[in-house]
């Protein structure tokens, strides 16, 4: 993932499997055969592993359970069944990456292997880098699969806190250290900042559920789904009679929340008018309903989002200067997916365990295919992007695993190589134009989601369009791509 392996070795062969990366990971070797049991476990020992062995079945039994971390099982074990062993090991062990070790490994027995369950078919060798590779990669997706189940099972965090935030990248480690500060703080006023779907929502949940707020109510309301008026009553309230159909007061979001937090999300949204109101309102806490003339003070945090650059609305005059200072008392910064390293893995994970419970399938997880899709994948619509891809696998996988073509095949479209300069003599101006050409058509013709795209707002897009010459036929077959 761009991003994230900047700090940290990118070549899996040359990364040793040290106490240090790899702390306390365990590796059981089933083999009937001593001397192959032996060599293997020494190779892997090298490699600063610890290794248990057993020459059946019945002696790896015990030895099974929270302590090891990847299985390598003979296919050929002494009281073992085959292929169907594996079936065995998985029912009681599902946690456990197990690979399949044959003398004779051939792609049909490689397929019939992953289906009933096992991480990986690998071929007895002298040569053990193949094997020591696939261990590797099943340390990690062990690794990943118990963080996750710890976080479920660990009191304090069913469902609530913190740890309803899945992540174990540096990146969120750092989220989840300033939420946990400002939620043990006084801080009346937070700003959440970062691309669509990054999880501002379950941010700003997760901060109230971990504060001493988490008894009294939690309000969210979005900025830009709402007209001004609307808006501005549901905030405040209003008086009966403040407007046509105004037949009875009513109490807002605000005063509902007494205690608690107001979530207010696309903040950037808000129209100059009402913005004035919320500053006056965060400057001491009182109000007054729609139509109403007393002042009305209530104690809550207010925790805004917003995916928009506030500091270049402020220049261009469409966000008060004065309430985006006052919304930046504590800015936290919500990292997009392509820069949290593993947490793909991690979230792919978390979503397939819960569209398992939802659908009420027994989908095991992603084939080491799936995964590296993912994972080179720019996610620009971020997590939220993950789990719509997930649910939408998870609805057509027909199996017990998700593989590389159950997943979307945008991805494959859109898993490419970071941005590279074109070729020599090609003028900046060509490159400018063939962007926004790109962006237009992703975007359906809609010049403000373009605009989105290339971080630019609507009047520069129309500007570019204009210089650019993009009009005419292109512009009507943009506008018939829209309406499609």
């Amino acid at each position: 993932m761009n991003g994230s392996s900047k700090n940290f070795p990118t070549d899996e062969r040359n990364f040793p499997l040290t106490p240090a990366n790899a702390p306390n990971a365990a590796v059981l070797v089933i083999d009937g055969d001593s001397k192959t049991r032996h060599r293997i476990a020494e190779g892997l020992s090298s490699e600063g592993l610890e290794v248990l062995e057993a020459a059946t079945l019945a002696d790896a039994r015990s030895q099974l359970g929270d302590t090891v971390d990847v299985v390598l099982l003979d296919r050929d074990a002494p009281d073992g069944q085959g292929l169907a062993t594996v079936d065995t090991l998985t029912a009681d062990f599902s946690d456990i990456p197990i690979i399949l070790m044959g003398t004779q490994a051939t792609v049909e027995q490689a397929v019939e292997a992953a289906r009933r369950g096992a991480f990986h078919y690998v071929p007895k060798t002298e040569d053990l880098t193949e094997l020591t590779l696939h261990v590797r990669r099943a340390l990690e997706a062990s690794r990943l699969r118990r963080r996750l189940r710890l976080s479920r099972t660990q009191p304090g965090t069913s469902g609530r806190g913190l740890d309803t935030i899945v992540g174990e990248s540096a990146a969120m480690q750092y989220v989840k250290g300033l939420l946990a500060r400002v939620a043990a703080s006084p801080a009346s006023t937070v700003l959440l900042l970062g691309e669509t779907g990054t999880g501002k929502d379950l941010a700003a949940r997760a901060l109230h559920d971990a504060s001493s707020r988490a008894t009294r109510p939690f309000v969210q309301i979005t900025c830009s789904a709402l007209p001004e008026q609307l808006l501005e009553s549901e905030l405040f309230g209003h008086e009966r009679g403040a407007f046509t159909d105004a037949r009875q007061q009513k109490r807002g979001l605000l005063e509902s929340a007494e205690g608690g937090t107001v979530f207010l999300d696309e903040i950037g949204e808000m129209t100059l008018p009402l913005q004035a109101k919320l500053l006056r309102f965060l400057e001491d806490r009182t109000f007054k309903r729609v139509g109403g003339l007393q002042d009305i003070r209530v104690n809550v945090r207010v925790v805004a989002a917003t995916h928009r650059d506030l500091s270049r609305h402020v220049r261009e005059g469409h966000f008060r200067e004065d309430l985006y200072y006052r919304l930046r008392v504590m800015p936290i910064y919500i990292p997009p997916l392509r820069e949290r390293g593993d947490d793909v893995r991690l979230l792919a994970d978390f979503f397939v365990d819960r569209y398992n419970r939802e659908f009420r399938k027994q989908v095991r997880g992603l084939s080491p295919e799936a995964l590296r899709l993912l994972e080179r994948y720019h996610w620009p619509g971020n997590v939220r992007e993950l789990r719509n891809t997930i649910e939408r696998a998870m609805l057509l996988v027909d199996c017990d695993m998700i593989d590389r073509v159950d997943l979307a095949v945008t991805l494959d479209a859109h898993a490419s190589a970071p941005f590279q300069l074109p070729e020599a003599g090609v003028r900046l101006d060509e490159v400018e134009r063939h962007l926004l050409l790109q962006a237009l058509e992703r975007a359906r013709g809609n010049q403000a989601r373009a605009g989105e795209l290339l971080g630019i707002n609507r009047d520069q897009v129309r500007y570019r369009m204009r210089k650019f010459g993009i009009g005419g036929p292109r512009r009507r077959r943009l506008r018939a791509v829209a309406a499609a």
